[in-house]
């Protein structure tokens, strides 16, 4: 996740006291539910995997990767690395530590951005300062190399197989993960993150600098498109591609604008915290936000509690009631985020507290709203007004309640048709469509194009941190998939991870 979220006490009626239970000897801790209305239970804190940078929940192995930083707090134990977690329980399965340096030689490091899942198990990730590996469960050491240039801000899946696309400030690389070689590059006017939608082959590049956003395309690597983004004093949350529209959501300030596919505003939800991570689940059309306390006791509203709301992707209104994240607040860096395809279940890294918060959702989603059949009736707080004077967004339809999570301005328009996909890379970390059964398809698989707005566009990964929230991508058909899974196991072999039998 990018270290760069609203908090609604009243949205959440503890039933009992959080007292921890005792810990098992993998750092896991148990909580006691908290109870929210028509929203997510807590179910367990995990204190075993340092302090989280970023989560995938892996789409074939269904096992919980988490990229760490060590924790300060616990000098006798260093915790960096990428951790393999139990997704129930939070034990640790296996952590992978000894990774490449800028030489070769291998020592520990911290892991800072999963960028996709490899088929089977393993992940691609990258790890500071300009470090791209790749590991699974088992390995003893990442095979990686260091990219040139200059500190790796942002990276993301390539279309190619056995590539990604690196941000080193505002330039923007296309390398090879074997042996990080870079290929084509971009230098942009400013920015440094950036989201990928392999679908429609556009990469969304943020200058939250300038408060632009450049739609870059990924097969000549030019911009195609400026989209002006709301003036603010700079703070940037994420960039997410919604993979069922190609809609791209930007957190800035404490508000989160989306532009649809071409780069038309749609609205925007607001909120009184700091939104810092964001996923998508095709299968029910809702995007998933993390809103972190700003943790400055001085700034008003402030309370040192987080928390994590649902929105319908088709209008913006609130899917569930907010559910408070305790102690989770923006000091101590950025929040991480996976979502179960289905949006049963959903974790949420703390780096303050050094945990990983498991939520189990307390009643049945119900489907997306047609975009075509206008705004939604459900639970939501009413819209807010847009931040950004374009005119293209559409007017608020009611009053608001104040900079509450669920506050949202509905969509002007329905989301543009998708365009006929190419195969993709693995994904990295998103939500994505129902779960798939054990030994299913692995990750990146492309599918047919939307036939409409209302109409998923399977196996469209819109990050690098695309496959965390757990996608289970549609299969890929015929020698595609062959292409894309042999591209990344050839990485792999070339590294010498790959093991015989």
């Amino acid at each position: 996740m990018k270290p760069h979220a609203p908090v609604l006490a009243s949205a959440l009626v503890l039933v009992c006291a959080p007292v921890a239970l005792a810990a098992t000897g993998s750092g896991a801790v148990t909580q006691p539910s908290r109870a929210t209305a028509a929203g997510y239970l807590e179910t367990g804190v995990f204190t075993s995997a340092g302090k989280p940078r970023d989560l995938l929940l892996h789409p074939d192995s269904k096992k919980l990767y988490a990229a760490s930083d060590d924790r300060p707090e616990t000098p006798e134990v260093n915790e960096s690395g990428l951790h393999v977690l139990d997704p129930k329980t939070g034990t640790v399965r296996g952590t992978v530590s000894q990774m490449p340096g800028p030489t070769g030689a291998l020592s520990r490091r911290a892991a800072h951005r999963i960028v996709a899942a490899l088929p089977g198990d393993g992940v691609v990730f990258g790890y500071p300062l300009r470090g791209i590996g790749t590991a699974e469960e088992g390995d003893a050491a990442a095979s990686g190399a260091w990219i040139k240039g200059g500190t790796v801000t942002d990276l993301g899946p390539g279309l190619a197989p056995g590539t990604v696309l690196a941000a080193q400030g505002p330039v923007l690389s296309e390398a090879a993960v074997d042996g990080a070689v870079v290929g084509r590059s971009l230098t942009l006017e400013g920015g440094d993150s950036f989201a990928v939608d392999p679908v429609r082959k556009a990469v969304w590049f943020a200058d939250t600098g300038n408060r632009r956003l450049y739609k870059v395309d990924a097969v000549t690597l030019t911009v195609a498109a400026t989209v002006e983004l709301p003036a603010g004093d700079g703070f940037a949350g994420f960039v997410e591609v919604d993979p069922r529209t190609g809609a791209v959501w930007v957190g800035l300030d404490t508000s989160v604008v989306v532009h649809d596919a071409a780069g038309r505003r749609i609205g925007a939800v607001s909120g009184p915290d700091l939104p810092r991570a964001a996923r998508f689940d095709e299968a029910t059309g809702q995007a998933f936000v993390v809103w972190q306390d700003s943790g400055d006791p001085a700034r008003a509203g402030s309370d040192g509690n987080g928390s994590l709301a649902v929105y319908r992707t088709a209008d913006l209104t609130e899917a569930t009631k907010p559910t408070v994240l305790p102690g989770n607040h923006a000091q101590l860096g950025a929040a991480s985020l996976a979502v179960q395809p289905g949006g049963e279940v959903v974790w949420v890294g703390g780096p303050a507290q050094g945990t990983i918060t498991r939520l189990e959702r307390s009643a049945p989603a119900g489907p997306s709203p047609d975009p075509s059949a206008g705004p939604s009736t459900g639970p939501s707080t009413g819209p807010s007004p847009d931040p950004s004077p374009d005119v293209s967004a559409a007017p608020s339809t009611g009053p608001s309640n104040g900079p509450t999570p669920g506050s949202s301005s509905g969509p002007s328009r329905p989301p543009e048709p998708s365009e006929s996909p190419l195969p993709p890379v693995p994904a990295g970390s998103t939500s994505g469509p129902a779960p798939a059964p054990a030994g299913g398809p692995a990750p990146g698989g492309g599918g047919p194009a939307a036939d409409g707005p209302d109409v998923p566009a399977p196996g469209a990964p819109a990050h690098g941190s695309l496959a965390a929230s757990g996608v289970a991508v549609a299969a890929l058909a015929g020698t595609a998939a062959a292409l894309v899974a042999a591209g990344w196991m050839l990485v792999r072999i070339r590294r010498g991870t790959v093991e015989p039998g």
